[in-house]
Parts: C-alpha cells; sequence; structure tokens
C-alpha cells in the first residue's frame, strides 16, 4: 500500500512560523520560533508522518533557513510564487488573510494543484546569490546617487555626494573580487561560468547573475528555460479576438541580465544577429526582434550547462 502524503502549509514571518498539516479528521496547527534552534522541533513535528510535502511561500529572505532544514532533512519541499497562492485563496472565496488562514491555504494548495518540488542550493549557491544580490543593491544605490548629483548645486552637497560615489565605487569592486574569489574557491561554478561566458555577448558578469538567480539552469527544458526567464511569449486571446503576445512574471534579476547579453549579441554574435536582422527585416518591433533573441539565449545557455558536448556559438 503506498502512503498517503501529508500536505503542510508554512507560513513564513521574520519571528515565527505558522504550520498547518491536512490530516484526519481535522487539520493540525503549530506554531515554531523562526530561529535555528526552532527548526529541529519543527522537524521533529514534521516526522510523525511518513510522507510530508511542505509547501511554503518566497519571502525575500525569511524562508532560506527553515527551508534549508528541510531539504537537509530530506523532506519534499516546494516555495511557490506568493501571488499564486493568493490568487488560490481568492479563487476558494477565503479573502480573510491571517498566519494561520495563510498556512492552511498553502497546505489546499499543495494538496490541489501538487506543486513541483524546489530545488535544494548548495552552500556555494547561496554564497553567490547573496553576493549577486550585495552587488545589485550597490549599483542601485549608485544610480539612485549619481542621479541626484545632476540636480544639486551646493558645492559642499556635490562633494558629498561624490564622496559617496567614490566609496560605493570601491564596495562594488569588493563583491565583485569576492564573488572571483568563489569562483576560484568552487570548480564546479567557475566552469558553468566558463561555459556559459565563452557565448558570445554573455560576459562573466551575466553568467554569474543567471547561475545566482536561476540555479535550476541546466536541468530544464527549452520552455522551462524559457519561462523561468520571464522570457515566454504569452497568448492574450478571447474568441475571435487576437491580442498581442507579450512575456510576463519569471525571475526579473534573470531577465534584465539576459536583456543586456541578448543587446550585446544581437549586433556581434554572428547566428544570433543573423536572427535578429531576419526578424527586423520580417517586420518586427526592434523590442519584440530583442525579446526573440533573449529567449533563444536562454535556452542555448541552459542548453550548454545540460550537455557537457555542446559547442557554444
Amino acid at each position: 500500500m503506498s502512503t498517503s502524503v501529508v500536505y503542510v502549509g508554512l507560513d513564513i514571518a521574520k519571528a515565527h512560523l505558522d504550520l498547518c498539516a491536512l490530516t484526519a479528521p481535522q487539520p493540525q496547527f503549530r506554531r515554531f520560533a523562526n530561529h535555528a534552534r526552532d527548526h529541529r522541533c519543527l522537524l521533529q513535528w514534521l516526522r510523525q508522518w511518513p510522507a510530508v510535502h511542505v509547501v511554503c511561500e518566497a519571502t525575500g529572505g525569511y524562508e532560506r533557513g527553515v527551508v534549508a532544514a528541510l531539504q537537509q532533512a530530506a523532506m519534499a519541499v516546494s516555495v511557490v510564487n506568493p501571488r499564486q497562492a493568493r490568487d488560490f485563496a481568492r479563487a476558494q472565496g477565503r479573502l480573510a488573510k491571517t498566519d494561520r488562514l495563510d498556512a492552511a491555504i498553502l497546505a489546499l494548495f499543495g494538496q490541489r494543484c501538487q506543486p513541483p518540488l524546489s530545488a535544494g542550493r548548495s552552500s556555494a549557491q547561496q554564497q553567490l546569490a547573496e553576493l549577486v544580490s550585495r552587488r545589485h543593491q550597490l549599483l542601485s544605490l549608485h544610480c539612485a546617487e549619481q542621479n541626484r548629483l545632476e540636480h544639486v548645486g551646493l558645492a559642499g552637497l556635490r562633494r558629498q555626494i561624490q564622496t559617496h560615489l567614490r566609496s560605493l565605487d570601491r564596495q562594488i569592486a569588493r563583491v565583485e573580487h569576492w564573488i572571483k574569489e568563489l569562483l576560484c574557491a568552487e570548480p564546479a561554478l567557475q566552469h558553468h561560468v566558463q561555459r556559459l561566458s565563452s557565448v558570445t555577448g554573455v560576459g562573466w558578469i551575466t553568467a554569474v547573475i543567471l547561475l545566482a538567480s536561476m540555479p535550476e539552469l541546466g536541468t530544464l527544458n527549452r520552455r522551462q528555460a524559457a519561462a523561468l526567464a520571464g522570457v515566454a511569449p504569452m497568448n492574450r486571446d478571447s474568441g475571435t479576438w487576437r491580442g498581442k503576445r507579450s512575456i510576463t512574471a519569471g525571475r526579473a534579476p534573470a531577465r534584465a541580465a539576459l536583456y543586456m547579453a541578448a543587446l550585446s549579441a544581437a549586433f556581434h554574435n554572428p547566428r544570433l544577429r543573423t536572427f535578429y536582422v531576419r526578424l527586423i527585416s520580417a517586420g518586427k518591433a526592434p523590442k519584440v526582434a530583442l525579446t526573440a533573441v533573449m529567449r533563444k539565449l536562454i535556452i542555448l545557455l541552459n542548453q550548454l550547462l545540460k550537455n557537457p558536448n555542446f559547442q557554444p556559438i
């Protein structure tokens, strides 16, 4: 006889974790503190069932510790998009929102929709993701300060902003140095970066951002890779009306990195340049043609990591 899976919704906050297990005759609710020492108690509570599937939302970082603990304990866990869970709740007619109710909705969402399991990240991948995230934050600050400098007239304020800009430049350089050190210490990651950056138009920073934001790269099929990067065209049709296809969702950091890589590849990569020119000649708008290059590029990069014998272009 097959063991029935118990679906457990996990609502994550900064201070605590709320769980709802869909068991008979009625669901069970528990709350634990969101600290490493309490994650062991959470795992012990979950082990009372032979088969468990935990479903939680991405919360911007608060989920990392507990998800890592669950994956290290070889438990099935799915980290889902919060929008999907919220839309599911509305579809069920459940508009109220509390931590306890959210946990129950996540458990029900897991039972009905059975989301795919989330891939675990190695320690090196987690470090890379943190470094890439910090670099993005520093670049955003640098851009904001650079924009402010254009509209400041007082000499004292201009000197202050310029000092801050120089400090940000040093911090960005330091983070990039740490990324290079991490790559040197992790041969597998370094090999992946070299494979990706062997494609004309893809620099090492682009390769690093893609590996950090899409750790699944190299394990996906072509449609999954395009959808995860947010460059898969979505239909918008109703009856006899045919709407304009557009890209949506996906992972924003990966899409932003792909845009810059595609911009370079469309003019400097021989095969992708031919593809881009053919689309423009066929009457496609430049932005549409560039999006098509982005889609072709992520499919190519996924294939490079998936097949060691695949030759870059």
